[in-house]
């Protein structure tokens, strides 16, 4: 299967682009297929997504035709994000259990990765210059934060898997948030982070709700609708926030010059337009 290619946009362009065009660079969709794998690459730092659906067999993750490489993992490390069910990963002949929400980090050189089991898998992968252990990184163990106001339809909890104080990664930082009942924005106040790529992937929506999700630099920003399993490419210069019309989950991940969760630009709200 081809991989999805998407190559970086000036923020001039994004502004020129019809509504099809921006999504045919920004919204990656089609990534969970029964029974196979799909990937679609950022050149925004090198950014690599998928997703394997191995439906009661087992999938290997070869390397796209893209990477040059014998084994997705030669140059790369990778989170393998269990979005529901339940299945195993293999890693270099070592098998892990996974369950809903729980992330896999598998670093460089680890060796081949297969799937298996029921589960959706949610794949995130970017250049990797040192080799690092391969570690399960559970929903119940992740750093967890509740932030928010629900007053202002933002209350959310925020897990952290993969970050500089948590799973050790070269440059890959994978988190899930949770919105709460009755909210509906996801970071708002917003911001921008000019050394770092950022995909969300919505997930945990029903099949007739959407998310309408901002982009673009702040004083001109665009919208993209979402369904349910829909990524999204957050180029480093673009706001990326969104409000949906019932409550949703999102991964956030991030690749680039630093793992610092906090280095954002903060944009003032009233400073939108």
């Amino acid at each position: 299967m081809a991989t999805d290619v998407r190559y970086a946009t000036h923020p001039h362009e994004l502004e020129r682009l019809r509504p099809d065009e921006l999504r045919a660079r920004f919204v990656v969709g089609g990534l969970f297929e029964e029974g196979a794998v799909h990937y679609a690459l950022s050149m925004s730092d090198r950014l690599l997504v998928g997703g394997a659906v191995p439906a009661g067999a087992t999938l290997e993750l070869s390397a796209p035709a893209e990477l040059s490489s014998e084994q997705l993992l030669d140059r790369r490390e990778l989170a393998l994000v269990c979005l529901s069910g339940s299945g195993e990963v293999e890693v270099g002949g070592a098998t892990f259990g996974l369950r809903a929400e729980d992330i896999l980090y598998a670093g460089q050189g680890a060796g081949p990765v297969r799937v298996a089991g029921d589960a959706a898998f949610y794949l995130v992968s970017a250049p990797a210059h040192r080799p690092l252990p391969t570690t399960l990184a559970r929903k119940e163990d992740a750093e967890t934060h509740v932030i928010g106001d629900a007053a202002v339809a933002s209350l959310r909890t925020l897990r952290k898997y993969l970050h500089e104080d948590g799973v050790a990664t070269c440059e890959l930082a994978v988190g899930i948030t949770t919105l709460a009942e009755g909210s509906v924005w996801n970071t708002m106040p917003c911001h921008t982070h000019e050394r770092r790529t950022e995909i969300y992937l919505y997930f945990g929506l029903p099949a007739d709700e959407r998310v309408v999700h901002l982009c673009g630099r702040p004083e001109a920003t665009r919208s993209l609708v979402l369904g349910d399993r829909e990524a999204v490419i957050s180029p480093p210069w673009s706001i990326h926030t969104g409000a949906g019309t019932h409550p949703y989950r999102f991964v956030w991940s991030t690749g680039g010059e630093n793992l610092a969760y906090n280095d954002m630009d903060p944009v003032p709200t009233h400073s939108l337009r």
